[in-house]
């Protein structure tokens, strides 16, 4: 025998018996695979029998090997029987493929989730004669499924119920997918925006940063934010505020969402608190903080070159008279039209502004001391023609003081202060004229002393009183808060004005032991109100800026507020917004003042530089709307707008909002239809001494009650 013979019949000899082999598979497929096998004969009247089923088969069905021969019905439960013959019946009536899923549930309340193929074998003649069960576990392939499905869910539900526009965008910029609200702000449909890119929709002007932000965005190096402007279907652009989030995916960037926030509405509201800022709200004048960065931007302008400008101080003689006589609805009027004469008069490079009741400043840019002389004369001249209001012709005469740059003040407050002097003499010596500053105008300075004299021995004395007004609720008529103001009934002097001896107190110093004493004795009468009342009494007491920025401010409300054991936040602090300005200062102090549980308010809202920012910063409680808005609510359909705007930005943060200066019955319709909380006015009660207001508003109330 040949050597190549007899190497085939030795591999021959060393392969297995084609029995063996099949027996191999036989014990890879039926016992060593995860899913279970079943083999059924299909027996007349469609019923099934085991042929044969693999150990984990048995395992999981709960079978034993002696039940191999028996009837799907001689095996199973009933209930399970009944759901399986129903499957096997339909896979061997129909000679096709059945799949179905069931869950089954195994001890200790664990289950299970299974798939199952039935595939049907036919005999010689075409009938099935077998069909063959492989079952599959797909318990973590449903869970991650689920997972899946609900992962989808909680995202549609983010973005669709979003409130700020969301799109989504490839890397070329085309719009793949936008929420309701991206419709809403478009005015487009989802249809109409898929077939767009987003580029078309930002103003050609904004489109550069709006590119950068893009790139940047791809490169994983998105810039936070971007405000730009968004075209609106109908043509019209909003402002909005625009940010990118890259959408990574086996990490790598494949586009992105932009989240879009419509800002039009806050930048118009934006827009009326800074006009409200710097306008006088009764003429449309400029007001004096505008006033004081004019003159603060010319004197930084002039340092150098020290260009002249004048400042002249206008006031209307025997106003006061005028407005006590004719009331101040004329008083009003007039000088609305003294405001319309100014304008009228004004040249080029001369601003006018209302420093406040009838005071009247008019700047002259490039003026020396003739021309502004000049312009004294023809203002003089002007109001020789009479004024009319409601048929009835007045007369009414300027006094004019002018300070001039540099010889007279070299900063604002100088300028002002030294054409007031002028003014004043202008006053003494007769009215209706004018008069330039000299520095031997010190006229009101012995007077300013004594007073101070008498300040300082007021607190010693008891010359100091607290008056309350209350505030009313408008829904119920309750009164459950009060405003404390200050009052001086000098021995000597009689009764002083705190319009007279408040500034005195800043510019000496005395404003912080007179602080303290106001808090101490606000303190006292919460804790005497609120237990004959058997209910919470609020008291607001004012905050001056001096006081409050003393470093002892917190320790002396903590310390009056545990004397009386009195609940923290009846007290109730006002800051005028002046006080909010330095950021770095004020926010540490009002938590500080926060966290002892005390009120917060802004009174006065909306006369000085009204910053949103600030309203976003501050832990602002109550925002107090200044009486000049007030007064002329039924004529002046701006006051009428910017109160609105002003109660509705202070619910919108959750703020109380109270008006003040409140008159008149209109007043009161008008404030209530506009949801304001609470008023306090002379409509009704003036500022009433403590035990006044006890009888008409504390203890009436608990009787009643």
């Amino acid at each position: 025998m040949d050597q190549t013979k007899q190497s085939r019949m030795t591999k021959r000899r060393s392969m297995p018996a084609p029995n063996k082999i099949e027996q191999m598979i036989s014990d890879i497929i039926f016992k060593h695979v995860k899913d279970l096998v079943f083999i059924m004969k299909v027996e007349p009247g469609y019923q099934f029998r085991y042929l044969f089923a693999n150990e984990i088969g048995l395992l999981h069905a709960g079978m034993a090997p002696g039940d191999i021969g028996k009837t799907l019905q001689e095996v199973l439960p009933l209930d399970r029987f009944t759901r399986l013959q129903k499957q096997y019946s339909k896979a061997a009536k129909a000679g096709e493929e059945v799949v179905f899923q069931e869950k089954v549930d195994l001890e200790h309340d664990k289950q299970v989730f299974g798939e199952t193929l039935l595939t049907p074998v036919r005999n010689v003649t075409g009938e099935v004669q077998y069909v063959v069960a492989v079952t599959r576990d797909i318990t973590e392939t449903l869970k991650e499924k689920n997972r899946l499905i609900d992962s989808e869910q909680r995202y549609r539900s983010l973005i669709d119920h979003n409130l700020d526009a969301v799109f989504s965008i490839d890397l070329k910029g085309k719009i793949l997918d936008v929420n309701p609200a991206a419709q809403l702000l478009t005015g487009y449909t989802v249809k109409q925006l898929k077939s767009r890119k987003i580029t078309s929709l930002i103003c050609e002007s904004d489109l550069p940063p709006f590119h950068e932000l893009l790139t940047d965005t791809k490169l994983g190096n998105a810039k936070e934010s971007l405000d730009c402007r968004f075209m609106h279907r109908k043509g019209k652009f909003l402002t909005v505020h625009l940010k990118t989030i890259p959408i990574v995916i086996d990490s790598e960037i494949r586009g992105m969402y932009i989240i879009i926030r419509d800002l039009s509405e806050q930048a118009k509201s934006t827009e009326l608190i800074r006009y409200m800022a710097f306008h006088d709200q009764l003429t449309g004048l400029r007001n004096r903080r505008a006033l004081l960065d004019h003159l603060d931007s010319l004197v930084k302008n002039r340092k150098k070159k020290k260009i002249p400008f004048a400042l002249l101080f206008l006031d209307i003689d025997r106003f006061k008279y005028l407005n006590d006589t004719l009331g101040h609805l004329v008083g009003d009027q007039i000088l609305k039209q003294v405001a319309d004469r100014l304008v009228d008069i004004q040249k080029e490079n001369c601003t006018v502004y209302r420093q406040g009741g009838d005071e009247f400043i008019i700047v002259l840019e490039e003026t020396g001391r003739l021309a502004a002389g000049e312009f004294a004369q023809k203002i003089l001249s002007r109001f020789n023609e009479s004024f009319y209001f409601n048929s009835q012709e007045y007369y009414i005469t300027p006094s004019i003081g002018i300070s001039l740059y540099p010889n007279d003040g070299r900063d604002a407050e100088s300028l002002i202060k030294f054409a007031d002097e002028a003014l004043y003499s202008v006053k003494e010596k007769g009215k209706a004229h004018y008069q330039f500053y000299r520095s031997d105008m010190q006229s009101t300075g012995i007077n300013v002393i004594a007073l101070e004299a008498h300040l300082r021995k007021a607190i010693e004395r008891e010359e100091l009183e607290l008056y309350f007004q209350p505030q009313v609720d408008l829904i119920t008529n309750e009164i459950s808060s009060f405003e404390a103001l200050l009052r001086w009934n000098s021995s000597d002097l009689g009764f002083i004005s705190p319009a007279d001896f408040i500034p005195l107190a800043e510019d000496t110093g005395l404003i912080i032991p007179i602080g303290n004493w106001v808090i101490d004795r606000a303190c006292r009468q919460i804790k005497e109100w609120s237990g004959k009342a058997g209910r919470p009494i609020r008291i607001a007491i004012n905050i001056s800026p001096k006081q409050f920025l003393q470093l002892d401010l917190v320790r002396v409300i903590k310390s009056a507020i545990e004397e009386y054991n009195i609940d923290p936040s009846l007290l109730e602090i006002e800051i005028t917004e002046g006080a909010m300005q330095d950021t770095n200062e004020t926010i540490p102090i009002l938590k500080r003042l926060k966290n002892l549980g005390i009120k917060i308010s802004v009174d006065d809202f909306g006369t000085g530089y009204s910053s949103l920012s600030y309203l976003k910063q501050f832990p602002i409680d109550v925002l107090k709307i200044d009486q000049s808005f007030i007064g002329d609510i039924k004529n002046n359909g701006k006051d009428a707008a910017i109160i609105t705007t002003i109660i509705h930005l202070g619910k919108s943060l959750g703020m109380e909002v109270i008006a003040e200066g409140v008159e008149e019955q209109t007043q009161v319709e008008f404030l209530t239809n506009a949801d304001c909380e609470k008023a306090q006015g002379f409509f009704f009660a003036r500022p009433l001494k403590a035990n006044e207001a006890e009888e008409r508003f504390i203890i009436k109330t608990e009787t009643s009650s």
